[in-house]
């Protein structure tokens, strides 16, 4: 799963993804968060800077 949102919603979202996905058991997963700074639609090629 990739969710992409703005920075100041960081803590917010990884609480709602920590607590909705914890099972206590080995496995629920890992959350990785990154900066994304550049998309680019893929059928007009046009690139937009964050």
């Amino acid at each position: 799963m990739e969710i992409v949102f703005e920075k100041e919603d960081v803590d917010k979202i990884v609480n709602i993804i920590k607590v909705s996905a914890r099972t206590g058991k080995s496995g629920d997963g890992l959350i990785y968060v990154s900066d994304v700074e550049q998309r680019i639609k893929i059928r007009t090629g046009e690139k937009e800077s964050r």
